[in-house]
C-alpha cells in the first residue's frame, strides 16, 4: 500500500493541484480575514447602535411609567392641598390615586405629628390586596392607618423628603421596609401655605410589577433589561428573588466573577458604556448607561440616580455571526475538497500524454529503441513535446540501426582478421615446425662434414689418397645435401610468400 508522502512525491496531478489548493486556500483565508475583520467592526457597531435605541426605548418605558405615577400623584396634590384641614378625606386621596393606575399597589397620604392636634400620627394608606403579580386593576382595596410595624416617621420614604423638602423616588424597600412586596416610592411633600413641609403623599410602585412590565419587551431572544437604584438595588431584573432581596453587590459574596462587579460599579457610579463579563459559565456583555429623564415643564424630580442597562448573551448577538462564520469554514473546505478533486481530474487528464511519453521513454531505455511513439493530439506544450520525442525517436531507431549495421559489419571484419590471423599463427607454426625439420636435417650432413674436414685438418699428412678421397665425397655428399635441403626451403618461402601476396 502506497503512502501519502510516496504518492505525492511522486504524482504530478496532485502535486499541481495541491499547489493549486494552497494557493487558493490562502487567498480564501486572506479573504476571510479581511471580510471577518470588517464584518465584525460593522456588527459591533450595528450593536452599539442597537444598544443605544434598545436603552432609550426601554428609558422611554421607565419614564413613561414613572412620568404617569407623578402626574397623577400632582393632579390630587393640587386638589389636597385646598383640603388638608379635612384628615378624613385623605382616605379618598389614597383611594383615587390607587384606583386611577393600575401600576400603583397602594398610596399613604401622611403628616408630621399632631398636624392634626388630636392625633399624633396621621395616614390614610389604602393598598391592593394581595401580590401586585397575582390581582389586577379590579382588585379589592384596603385602607389601613399603619405600614409594616414601625412608625412611619422612622421610614425612608417619609423622612428624606421631610428633610429635603423635594419630591424623590426611594431606592427599593425591601424585607422589613415592606409589607408582603419590594416597592419602590415616589414620594411627594406637602407644603403648608406658608411653604413649610407638613406631610407627604407616598405612592407605592411594585418593582415586581414594574419590572414584568418592562421585561415583556425583551431586547433579544435571552436578553433582558435591567434597572439599578442609587444603592445597588435591583428596580428591574427578570429574577424575582433578585428584585425582593438583593442588590447586584451580594453575588461578589456568592462567586460571581469579579467581571460582574467591574459592570456593576461602573453602572452605579452614573457611567455610560459596555462591558463584557462571564455569569454561569457563560459570557455577557452589558450595555448601560445613567437613567435620564425627560425635561419636562413642572416635573418634580429629573434625576433619580438610577442606571438602566440591557444585557445579552453572546451568543444572541455574536450567534448569527458565528454560525455564518462555521458555515462559511464548511462551504470553504468543502469548495476547497472540490478545486482539489476537479483540479486532480483537469490535470491527470491533461498529464496522460506524459505519462504515455513516461513509459515510451523507459521502453526505449530499456533498449526497445523501434518502438513507435503515436502522433500528438494537442498543440500545446505537452503535444510539441509528444512530437519532438517522436521525432527523436525516429532519428534514434535510425542511428541505433546504423550502428548495429556498422557493428555487425565490424563483427564480421574482425572475423575475417582473427581467421587470418588464426591462419598465419598456424602458417607460422607450421614454418616454425619446417625449419626445425630443415634444420634436424642440416645437422646430420653438417656433422659429418665437420669430421671430415677436421680429419683432414689433423691427419693431413698422415691420410691416405683413397682415404682422402672418399672424405671429400663425403664432404661433397653431404654438402649437396645441404644445398638440397636450403633450395628446397627458398622454393617454399617461394610459395609462401606468392600466396600472401595473392589473398592481399
Amino acid at each position: 500500500m502506497k503512502k501519502w508522502p510516496g504518492i505525492i512525491t511522486k504524482t504530478l496531478s496532485i502535486r499541481l493541484s495541491l499547489l493549486v489548493v494552497c494557493e487558493v486556500a490562502l487567498l480564501l483565508l486572506a479573504s476571510l480575514i479581511v471580510m471577518f475583520y470588517f464584518s465584525r467592526q460593522a456588527l459591533r457597531k450595528e450593536e452599539l447602535n442597537n444598544a443605544e435605541q434598545t436603552l432609550e426605548g426601554t428609558v422611554q418605558r421607565i419614564d413613561n411609567i414613572l412620568l404617569g405615577v407623578e402626574q397623577l400623584t400632582d393632579n390630587v396634590y393640587r386638589d389636597l392641598l385646598l383640603h388638608l384641614d379635612e384628615p378624613d378625606r385623605m382616605f379618598y386621596y389614597s383611594r383615587r390615586i390607587v384606583e386611577c393606575n393600575p401600576y400603583i399597589v397602594g398610596c399613604a397620604i401622611v403628616f408630621r405629628p399632631y398636624y392634626y392636634p388630636d392625633r399624633e400620627l396621621f395616614m390614610a394608606y389604602v393598598h391592593r390586596k394581595g401580590n401586585s403579580l397575582s390581582s389586577d386593576g379590579n382588585s379589592e382595596l384596603v385602607t389601613q392607618t399603619t405600614f409594616t410595624n414601625k412608625p412611619y416617621t422612622q421610614q425612608v420614604w417619609y423622612t428624606e423628603p421631610m428633610t429635603t423638602c423635594k419630591a424623590c423616588w426611594t431606592n427599593p424597600l425591601k424585607n422589613e421596609n415592606t409589607e408582603n412586596e419590594a416597592l419602590c416610592t415616589f414620594c411627594l411633600p406637602i407644603l403648608d401655605q406658608d411653604s413649610e413641609c407638613v406631610g407627604v403623599i407616598a405612592v407605592d410602585l411594585p418593582i415586581a410589577l414594574f419590572s414584568k412590565t418592562i421585561l415583556d419587551v425583551k431586547p433579544s431572544p435571552n436578553g433582558y433589561a435591567m434597572l439599578l437604584a442609587r444603592n445597588g438595588s435591583y428596580i428591574v431584573h427578570p429574577d424575582s428573588e433578585k428584585l425582593l432581596h438583593q442588590t447586584v453587590f451580594v453575588q461578589m459574596g456568592q462567586g460571581a466573577d469579579n467581571t460582574v462587579l467591574e459592570a456593576a460599579e461602573a453602572m452605579v457610579a452614573g457611567e455610560t458604556g459596555h462591558k463584557l463579563f462571564r455569569m454561569n459559565g457563560r459570557k455577557w456583555y452589558v450595555f448601560y448607561k445613567p437613567f435620564e429623564r425627560a425635561d419636562m415643564p413642572g416635573r418634580y424630580v429629573n434625576k433619580v440616580g438610577w442606571s438602566v442597562g440591557v444585557v445579552y448573551p453572546e451568543d444572541d448577538i455574536a450567534g448569527d455571526y458565528n454560525l455564518l462564520f462555521c458555515y462559511l469554514l464548511i462551504i470553504a473546505l468543502i469548495g476547497i475538497i472540490l478545486i482539489f478533486v476537479f483540479c486532480r481530474m483537469i490535470t491527470h487528464r491533461q498529464l496522460l500524454p506524459l505519462d504515455l511519453l513516461t513509459h515510451f521513454t523507459q521502453r526505449i531505455a530499456e533498449g526497445h529503441y523501434d518502438e513507435s511513439i503515436p502522433d500528438g493530439k494537442s498543440k500545446d506544450e505537452v503535444g510539441r513535446l509528444q512530437d519532438h520525442l517522436q521525432q527523436m525517436q525516429k532519428a534514434l531507431a535510425i542511428h541505433v540501426g546504423e550502428l548495429e549495421k556498422s557493428s555487425s559489419m565490424q563483427q564480421e571484419r574482425t572475423k575475417v582478421l582473427e581467421d587470418a590471423y588464426d591462419k598465419a599463427q598456424e602458417a607460422d607454426k607450421m614454418k616454425m615446425a619446417f625449419l626445425h625439420y630443415i634444420t634436424n636435417q642440416m645437422i646430420e650432413p653438417s656433422n659429418v662434414i665437420d669430421r671430415s674436414v677436421t680429419t683432414f685438418c689433423n691427419n693431413y699428412y698422415g691420410i691416405s689418397l683413397e682415404e682422402a678421397d672418399k672424405k671429400v665425397n663425403d664432404i661433397r655428399q653431404q654438402s649437396q645435401a645441404i644445398i638440397t635441403l636450403l633450395d628446397y626451403m627458398l622454393h617454399t618461402a617461394e610459395n609462401e610468400t606468392r600466396k600472401e601476396e595473392s589473398h592481399e
